[in-house]
């Protein structure tokens, strides 16, 4: 998933996010509501919003996601510009463009 920075806020790329399907995947269903349940903020159609303070949540959930083997690797990494630090809270589930 692309991210990037903004004033030590974490925004995840809307393009990349999980998509809530009716019927659909109960496993990406629920990555998607876990995702939105630790969001600050998650605008129609743009780029969701997480605060460092949920930074480590937001590690651990997609380690766990990871290791539950129904997700791609793109799907629960975050991909940082090669430019931006990143951070030590996200350092085990990121890397760069």
């Amino acid at each position: 998933m692309k991210v990037s920075l903004q004033d030590e806020i974490l925004l995840i790329s809307y393009e990349d996010l999980p998509k809530y399907k009716k019927g659909g995947s109960v496993v990406r269903n629920s990555y998607f509501w876990a995702l939105k349940s630790i969001s600050c903020f998650t605008p129609w159609e743009k780029d969701w919003e997480y605060d460092p303070e949920v930074w480590i949540a937001l590690s651990r959930m997609l380690i766990a996601f990871a290791e539950s083997g129904y997700l791609g690797d793109r799907e629960i990494t975050l991909e940082f510009p090669e430019d931006t630090p990143i951070p030590q809270e996200l350092r085990s589930v990121s890397t760069w463009l």
